[in-house]
């Protein structure tokens, strides 16, 4: 260590800090497949969960941009229905005609532990031919679970992120005009009761189902925890044992929560999108050695429309001739051997290199998977 202090003291000073940068950039570059991640990123708590509301309701004060009535009776009857609940009596067989009111779905989530008394943002969706929710108010609608007990009110001002114009049989419009959305538009009036609090253990679900990351993360819980802490029921599922008094629980979850995992890596997959041509892989897929021929055969056709007239007091008459040309373009073919790899950087430049798209590409992926020159699952959407 002496002689080691000595040398580098005789080095120039850029040169040694040029050392130490590339030792950092070495130790960096070594833990870069081995990121650790917090346990609330790769698991959730059972029973801690988020729930769906949904309730139907009316929005008023539109520009002439509502429900064109006579394609959409549910929303007369529902103006009918509230007028009379409000003491309005409208005779039978009037015939309305609203321009200024669309029906519309009315849409949240509720997080868990929510509250009475906490707001929540709303999606409000048009169900009818309403133009555009723009400047509308949704009137007072409840928002129901799939018990269909009402757990939230909704009201407020519909806010459109989108514009439109149209005159003369013209139209241009951005984004969609009928959705809206309302921050805080609805206001929580039931909890929903969970079972966090209850029972000697609680159980952690990860997000992806994965053994070797069950197991890593049942290793950290009871390193940190103590023996017997925690248990992996199955690939997804582990069983902790917390504390029954709440407030030592809650604390317990905290420290659970902030423990840091290294996942495993996951599964070789690469994801195709035959619509668009889109190619999404994951850092794990391979390739092995294989040969891939590509080239394309293209062929343009041409024609041009002619008239022929005749001559001048030859009684004859004119034609309409098409002219058409046919060329055929055959690209040589090119042979590349592709060598094993084993990451995603470079098999994304094997592919690149031939000079194929990404629509050559879902044939080249689909031929080598079956070929078994590829580690990867192949998934079409």
């Amino acid at each position: 260590m002496t002689s080691l202090l000595k040398v580098r003291g005789m080095l120039p000073a850029n040169l040694s800090s040029l050392i130490a940068t590339l030792i950092a950039c070495i130790a960096l570059l070594g833990t870069l497949d081995c990121r650790a991640e917090r346990l609330k990123d790769i698991a959730g708590i059972q029973g801690v969960r988020q729930n769906q509301l949904m309730g139907y309701g009316l929005v008023v004060g539109l520009d002439g941009s509502g429900d064109q009535t006579t394609q959409t009776p549910f929303t007369v009857q529902s103006i009918i229905s509230m007028m009379q609940q409000m003491g309005v009596s409208i005779p039978v067989g009037t015939s309305l005609q609203l321009k200024n009111v669309a029906a519309v779905m009315v849409t949240a989530s509720l997080p868990p532990f929510s509250q009475p008394g906490q707001t929540l943002d709303i999606t409000v969706s048009s169900m009818g031919n309403a133009k555009s929710l723009k400047g509308g108010t949704l009137l007072m609608t409840p928002l129901k679970g799939a018990d269909n007990q009402i757990y939230a009110m909704a009201q407020g001002n519909v806010l459109v992120g989108g514009v439109g114009a149209s005159a003369n049989g013209s139209k241009a419009q951005v984004n969609h005009l009928s959705v809206g959305k309302i921050s805080g538009g609805a206001t929580v009036e039931r909890a929903v009761p969970t079972t966090l609090g209850q029972g000697s253990v609680i159980q952690l679900e990860l997000n992806n189902s994965d053994f070797s990351t069950a197991s890593r993360v049942v290793e950290a819980i009871n390193k940190k925890f103590g023996a017997d802490t925690a248990a992996a029921l199955d690939g997804r599922v582990i069983q902790v044992r917390a504390p029954q008094v709440n407030d030592q629980r809650v604390s317990f979850l905290g420290s659970l929560e902030s423990l840091e995992v290294t996942p495993a890596p996951a599964a070789a997959k690469i994801i195709l999108n035959a619509r668009t041509g889109s190619i999404v892989m994951n850092q794990t897929v391979s390739l092995e050695n294989c040969a891939v021929a590509h080239g394309n055969l293209s062929i343009v056709i041409n024609t041009d429309n002619a008239s022929s007239q005749p001559n001048a007091l030859s009684q004859g008459q004119t034609t309409n001739t098409a002219n058409s040309s046919i060329s055929i373009t055959k690209e040589g073919g090119q042979l590349l051997s592709l060598k094993a790899s084993a990451n995603l950087a470079e098999v994304v430049k094997a592919l690149n290199s031939i000079g194929a798209t990404p629509q050559d590409l879902l044939a080249i992926l689909q031929a080598m998977k079956a070929s078994g020159a590829l580690r990867a699952d192949l998934e079409i959407i």
